[in-house]
């Protein structure tokens, strides 16, 4: 479906304009299929974005501050999602040794093997929501890139 026809719409200002609107709509779109299938894994993205960013600290600790300035979604309260992810036993926090106003946190076994089980299926959830060719996924993300880089 075309931007014009989901939300109803077949003037714009101009180019630029359309495409601040389908981004911000195909945003929502997307967010809403990663609510749906990270859901499944009682998870939300925000909190996949915590286990993966931790994922790749392994086995080293991580401070709430590194993770939430690794964060895709920058909005979000990384000190709350901890505290519900080691509510669900897929990470540790403890006071750090070296500062004890800082607390360390780490992915724990059972997080590891949570992320390996997402891993299996994730692959295609993501061909399933792109469906683009490659050359296509390079082109989109260099735009993206041009896009981001001038906010």
């Amino acid at each position: 479906m075309k931007l014009e026809e989901a939300i109803k719409q077949t003037k714009f200002n101009n180019m630029h304009h359309k495409v601040l609107l389908n981004l911000m709509y195909t945003a929502g779109l997307v967010h809403a299929e990663q609510t749906r299938f990270f859901k499944t894994f009682d998870l939300s993205p925000q909190q996949y974005n915590v286990l993966r960013i931790l994922r790749g600290q392994h086995p080293n600790p991580a401070s709430v501050g590194l993770v939430q300035e690794r964060m895709l979604d920058q909005m979000s309260n990384a000190s709350r999602l901890v505290e519900k992810l080691k509510q669900k036993k897929l990470l540790t926090r403890r006071e750090c040794k070296e500062d004890r106003r800082q607390v360390d946190i780490a992915i724990t076994e059972e997080g590891l093997l949570l992320l390996k089980e997402i891993d299996k299926v994730f692959t295609d959830f993501e061909y399933r929501l792109a469906k683009l060719s490659e050359s296509d996924a390079e082109t989109l993300n260099g735009l993206l890139d041009q896009i981001s880089n001038s906010i």
